[in-house]
């Protein structure tokens, strides 16, 4: 019950994907860039990336603050006064602005650039890895359905095969035992049938996922144009690959961290100043210049300079990991694609051997030159290429996508996708500055955010 049920919903599936517009892989590329709640989620971190920059930023302006003060004093000194007169009061505004700190802060918002530049690199490895899984998806989606048909016909070659055992058993040419083969394929055929349609049933949802829609009428599609042999797609993806470039900035933020560490260190030089009004109206006024340095931190700004020399030499070992697994990623993707290529090529020669062994073993059993298994044999041969056909052309396409993503160039903008791309920029220009929250660019970043949440 529960297979029937589920071939149901397989037939009814494809049955409207017929009936609907023919939809290439590059209109699912284009859904999946942008119906992607994971990209959604990057471009988020991205944005709280850029903050990290005018939070850095913003450690050298001038920072005012406003405080009130109310106390009830009561000693010897307030007996026999008032409750009115034992209250004292007093606002007071005071500002602070570091003017100098040895470069600390500086050094910290260039880290932060350049943690910034790291992040949009990931959200273009995220957008590769996106676009991979809905071309996978598609490919996945086509070699199914294109299974469940091969199933089908097979089932129906079968059944007529069981039929004519039948009836050649009912004349004496053919014994029980040839009956019983064809019956028992048979079965095995239902059985693989609904194997196939579960597979497909899989791989819709996987598809759903991916592109964020159902999939329709898929059309057939070729291998990714690849202009580049082995070697030189290599060296391309060495020198571009967005992991590689996430790597190289990591390197560059923790090389700033350390001078920034060691910045500490040195002096800083601070302006504070402020005005005090208290309940009788009386105001104070005053203005300081403070400079102070660390003498003795019981070993802790040595110990952060330490800290972040390890994690630099982390990055560094990160970046050369990646460069090792990018270099391999090509290698293995161009092998992968070599090799579909090659099946693909000797199963059409094994379909049509395949095709010329079936119907001379089919023509010889009618003159009792070959049995009812010979025959079931020779029908399972051809169905075995035909199958091994659909795979190799399906690997093919998938693997000519892996080598575009190994060599970073599986994006929207180099697909040529019809789809607004995403500008990671056009954030951070917003807010690189650190613009207040109640200026015109501030009250322009929060219509922006709103529109994003919406």
């Amino acid at each position: 019950m529960i297979l029937r049920r589920l071939a149901s919903s397989v037939a009814m599936v494809l049955a409207l994907a017929g009936a609907g517009q023919a939809e290439s892989m590059a209109d699912a590329l284009a859904d999946s860039y942008e119906n992607s709640g994971l990209l959604d989620q990057n471009r988020a971190l991205l944005r709280a990336a850029d903050e990290d920059v005018a939070q850095s930023l913003a450690a050298l302006r001038p920072i005012v603050n406003w405080s009130a003060n109310y106390n009830w004093v009561n000693n010897d000194q307030t007996a026999g006064l008032s409750l009115a007169d034992q209250i004292t009061a007093t606002f007071e505004v005071a500002f602070s602005l570091l003017i100098y700190d040895s470069g600390a802060s500086q050094f910290r918002t260039e880290a932060a650039k350049a943690l910034v530049l790291q992040t949009r690199e990931q959200l273009v490895g995220i957008e590769q890895d996106v676009l991979l899984r809905a071309a996978t998806s598609y490919m996945n989606v086509r070699r199914n359905s294109e299974f469940v048909a091969l199933r089908k016909s097979n089932l129906r070659l079968i059944r007529e095969e069981l039929r004519a055992a039948r009836d050649r058993f009912e004349v004496g040419e053919i014994t029980r035992t040839d009956v019983s083969l064809a019956e028992a394929r048979l079965a095995a055929a239902q059985s693989s049938l609904a194997a196939a349609e579960g597979a497909l049933a899989q791989s819709i949802e996987e598809f759903r996922a991916a592109v964020g829609r159902a999939p329709g009428n898929l059309q057939v599609v070729s291998a990714a144009p690849v202009d580049r042999g082995p070697e030189a797609a290599r060296g391309f993806a060495l020198q571009n690959h967005p992991s590689i470039a996430a790597a190289q900035q990591g390197v560059t933020a923790a090389e700033l961290s350390i001078k920034a560490a060691e910045a500490a260190l040195g002096p800083s030089v601070s302006l504070r100043g402020g005005v005090t009004l208290d309940e009788e109206a009386d105001t104070t006024e005053s203005l300081g210049l403070t400079i102070s340095g660390p003498i003795y931190s019981g070993g802790q700004l040595a110990s952060a300079i330490r800290r972040a020399a390890a994690q630099r030499d982390a990055a560094r070992a990160s970046l050369h990991v990646t460069g090792q697994s990018v270099a391999q990623s090509v290698g293995n993707a161009f092998a992968q694609l070599r090799v579909a290529r090659a099946s693909s090529e000797a199963s059409e020669l094994q379909i049509r051997a395949a095709e010329t062994a079936f119907r001379g073993v089919r023509e010889e059993a009618t003159l009792g030159a070959r049995t009812t298994l010979d025959v079931l044999n020779a029908e399972q041969e051809l169905l075995d290429a035909r199958a091994n056909a659909i795979s190799a052309q399906a690997d093919e396409v998938i693997a000519s996508y892996q080598v575009l993503a190994a060599m970073g160039l599986l994006t929207a903008e180099h697909l040529g996708l019809a789809v607004q791309t995403y500008d990671p920029a056009a954030y951070y220009n917003m807010v690189k500055d650190a613009p207040a929250g109640l200026s015109q660019q501030g009250r322009a970043l929060d219509r922006v955010l709103q529109s994003i949440g919406e």
